[in-house]
């Protein structure tokens, strides 16, 4: 199998400190690839070298088959970013805005403005298009900022924590929107903290704990490891959760139990919790970083 995005042995360290430790990723044209972890697991890290924002101490990634960095502009443009962080400069209209990233990738103009148009009547944004942004709301702003990665046609999203501040309502809007898009045959690498979005978007996710990955499965295969069925009961005063694959098992242990409990569908926040919350056992003073299946 062919793959757009390969890292290969990965390390990055700011003097003496370690973040990423050989991390191996690959990730398909057309996937919907989520990073998951704590934060200061090295997910933004990982990004940002994806990006060629920052260097890496040792390895390398590939896009197409060709290894990455700052002078190849031609696999760079290919690749763009929604940071975590709002990234849009309040004195500028929302057009303003997209006319400077059709400049910066030097698309020509009447692909600027169609493209501008395209995108922004998909986000609604539209009818904003001469207001400020700084008169934008939380959930504009961000399609703003989606619209704006998504303008030089890339082959690669970098999608960073892009829901980050947004009430349930706007965060809804922005899944359906990256839905739509991700159908159209993009391929986006998302990280998140909320383990709901990374179920209903990727095809696959890695969770990482302090630079190392711990695996790379399916969102369903991820639970199915755990158990199909969550059953949560109060223990001196701590809830305990158990995890069956069986929803009779399940049941039986729930009805033996002498205190309230609650029965439910295993998710992926229960893998979260149990394989990063718990951390990984290390051998010989250092971390063993891959469980589970790499493709």
């Amino acid at each position: 199998m062919m793959y757009l995005l390969n890292i290969k042995n990965i390390s990055k360290s700011f003097g003496s400190k370690q973040v990423l430790h050989e991390v191996n990723l690959k990730v398909a044209s057309g996937e919907f690839f989520g990073l998951l972890g704590a934060n200061g697991a090295g997910k933004t890290t990982l990004i940002r070298l994806i990006s060629t924002l920052l260097l890496p101490t040792k390895g390398e990634i590939q896009l197409d088959g060709q290894r990455l960095s700052r002078t190849r502009i031609d696999l760079k443009s290919q690749i763009t970013t929604v940071t975590q962080e709002y990234s849009l400069r309040n004195d500028m209209t929302v057009l303003e805005v997209m006319e400077l990233q059709g400049r910066l990738y030097h698309m020509k103009p009447k692909l600027r403005k169609q493209g501008s148009e395209t995108l922004l009547r998909k986000c609604g944004l539209w009818e904003y298009r001469n207001q400020k942004t700084r008169q934008l709301s939380g959930g504009f702003k961000r399609m703003l900022m989606l619209c704006r990665a998504l303008l030089p046609n890339p082959k690669i999203v970098l999608l960073d924590e892009p829901t980050v501040g947004l009430d349930p309502l706007a965060r809804r809007m922005m899944w359906q929107m990256i839905r739509n898009l991700h159908q159209q045959g993009l391929t986006f690498i998302l990280t998140t903290h909320y383990m709901e979005e990374a179920q209903m978007l990727c095809h696959r996710v890695a969770f990482m704990r302090k630079g190392c990955v711990l695996g790379v499965e399916t969102p369903q295969d991820w639970i199915l490891q755990l158990g199909r069925f969550a059953v949560e009961h109060f223990d001196n005063e701590t809830v305990k959760t158990y995890y069956f694959n069986c929803k009779k098992e399940a049941i039986t242990y729930a009805e033996h139990l002498s205190s309230d409990f609650l029965l439910r569908e295993t998710n992926l926040e229960d893998v979260f919790l149990e394989t990063v919350g718990k951390g990984i056992p290390k051998e010989n003073g250092n971390f063993n970083c891959y469980l589970g299946k790499m493709d």
